[in-house]
């Protein structure tokens, strides 16, 4: 009771919550129970979380990093990637998690826009020599910080072999401590409204963008999600999402933090990987967009009936949420939509509707935030049921973007709506459903097509397992769909078998004109949070017939 009461408490206070308070609640009431669970083979209970927490926290200190200041944080899931992300929480220090799929410069960009102070990295990752790569970038790790490429930078230390020269490693870093009375002192300064975190993000800018996210963001929009997923503290909740990406540190680390379940990672999303945990781990719930539970549900190894999982949510449409729920057993799965710059979560399904209204994604706001739907092109307020630019106002919503108010002031209005960028529609409800990516809409004929409305009727035939679409020229209309669809396991389509399928189930103008059987998308090009990338796509599909000479 004592522990369901805590809960409780926090989920109506989480907006006066610091991170470094989840550690302590934790730790109090459930100090043996699993906290995080590695797939190395590492546990740590909550108050072994905590103890890693304070302990890091103490050496930052001693370094010289202090409240305010910008910490890089490049490697995969583990205990590490937690512990100095709490750590740094705990006085006030604001976390750059960077994307362990960029280059040399690109990480560059992202510590110099930041302003980081300190990094702390992996020497190398899938494969990729982080060391090398740094030290190109920024020769004064080999011979003393700072550096002029990196001015700001002062401390490194590599988890690892192969470190540069001036490079602490992690036990030297963390063999160096404060007074109690000192980590005390800097843990009381840190209020909810501090900055808790910078996520980096893609947009139309030539930049990523650095959206700045407070305590009081996450930690609510944490708190708000687990109480719609009804999320417990005896739950094993899976997390396939890089911890780098908002969903993974909000919508997976947080939630487990803020209830006090128990975090099962692997350091990066690998579909066979992913399914032994689950069965392994007894895992109860679990989360990610449409292609990662495809992948694992095309996956040899599938075995639905040693999955243990009761819920979590999906980004995904209502075809795969249907899957999710009657083939992996998920059935109190929610649907959720949100982006960097909203904390992430918008909308989030209740487990307590119908499986019907959660399946077919469209979802209610958060108590606190409002929603409206615009014109992209004159901001003009649009009706109920009218398709256009979502935007959002609230709680969650970003503090702006770091060192860049220009860009904040395209993206925010004056009077604090969040631009989102995506288009949906309201229904009288209230409910949100999502339409696809400004951006990413096709244009055929003088007609709007998004992708996903045709990913979805493709999703529905029975041999598809992942199926994606993405604009190419044409010298009548402009553009026109192209499909690329992988099969499930054993099934069999050829691609004109799929376009007599489809051409009664769509309108003439969303009708692919070209559909290309992909053995899978990875080696096309996907993202770490498991998007398939569509530049890369539609690159991919000009270098095919018709387009290739």
């Amino acid at each position: 009771m004592a522990e369901e009461n805590a809960r409780f408490q926090l989920m109506n206070s989480a907006w006066t919550t610091r991170l470094g308070d989840l550690l302590q609640r934790n730790a109090k009431f459930r100090p043996d129970a699993e906290a995080l669970i590695t797939s190395d083979g590492r546990r740590l209970t909550h108050l072994a979380l905590r103890e890693e927490a304070y302990a890091t926290a103490s050496a930052m200190l001693s370094q010289g990093i202090r409240h305010g200041d910008f910490v890089g944080l490049l490697m995969g899931n583990g205990v590490e990637w937690v512990s100095v992300f709490a750590g740094a929480a705990l006085i006030g220090a604001i976390t750059v998690p960077v994307n362990t799929r960029l280059k040399g410069a690109e990480i560059a960009f992202t510590l110099q826009k930041s302003q980081c102070c300190a990094l702390f990295f992996a020497t190398r990752f899938l494969n990729v020599d982080f060391a090398a790569m740094l030290s190109e970038e920024e020769p004064a790790l080999a011979s003393g910080l700072p550096g002029a490429a990196l001015p700001a930078l002062r401390l490194a230390v590599a988890l690892g072999e192969g470190a540069p020269r001036t490079a602490l490693s992690w036990d030297a870093f963390r063999a160096k401590q404060v007074s109690n009375a000192a980590l005390d002192k800097a843990i009381a300064k840190v209020g909810a409204e501090d900055r808790l975190l910078v996520q980096f993000t893609s947009g139309t800018t030539a930049h990523p963008k650095g959206v700045l996210l407070t305590h009081h963001n996450m930690l609510r929009n944490a708190a708000a999600v687990a109480d719609r997923l009804g999320v417990r503290a005896d739950d094993r909740y899976l997390n396939c999402r890089p911890f780098f990406h908002v969903a993974g540190s909000t919508l997976s680390l947080l939630v487990a933090l803020t209830t006090g379940c128990c975090l099962i990672t692997p350091p990066s999303f690998e579909a066979g990987l992913a399914l032994r945990l689950l069965e392994e781990e007894r895992c109860t719930l679990t989360s990610g967009n449409d292609s990662i539970f495809q992948m694992m549900m095309a996956h040899p190894d599938f075995r639905p009936e040693r999955l243990h999982l009761r819920g979590g949510w999906a980004a995904a449409g209502p075809e795969t949420m249907r899957r999710i729920m009657d083939v992996m057993g998920a059935k109190a799965l929610g649907w959720c939509y949100g982006l960097s710059e909203a904390s992430p979560n918008i909308v989030c399904s209740d487990y307590r509707e119908a499986p019907e209204i959660r399946a077919s994604g469209r979802a209610l706001p958060h108590p606190g935030l409002d929603l409206r739907i615009a014109d992209p092109e004159s901001g003009t307020i649009l009706p109920t049921g009218t398709r256009g630019e979502i935007q959002v106002r609230g709680w969650s919503v970003m503090q702006g973007y770091v060192n860049d108010p220009e860009v904040t002031a395209k993206t925010l209005t004056a009077d604090g709506w969040l631009r989102t960028g995506d288009l949906g529609t309201l229904d009288a409800e209230g409910r949100l459903g999502l339409a696809g990516r400004l951006k990413d809409v096709i244009r055929v004929g003088g007609e709007n097509v998004a992708p996903a409305e045709v990913e979805e009727v493709l999703l529905a035939h029975p041999a598809i397992a992942m199926a994606q679409v993405v604009g190419v020229p044409d010298a009548r209309l402009g553009e026109v769909c192209a499909a690329f669809v992988q099969l499930k396991l054993g099934a069999e389509a050829s691609p004109e078998a799929l376009l007599a399928w489809l051409k009664p189930r769509i309108a003439n103008f969303r009708l692919p004109r070209h559909v290309h059987l992909v053995p899978d998308f990875e080696t096309i090009g996907m993202t770490a949070s498991g998007k398939v990338q569509k530049t890369k796509l539609r690159a991919h599909a000009l270098t095919l017939p018709p387009f290739a000479a």
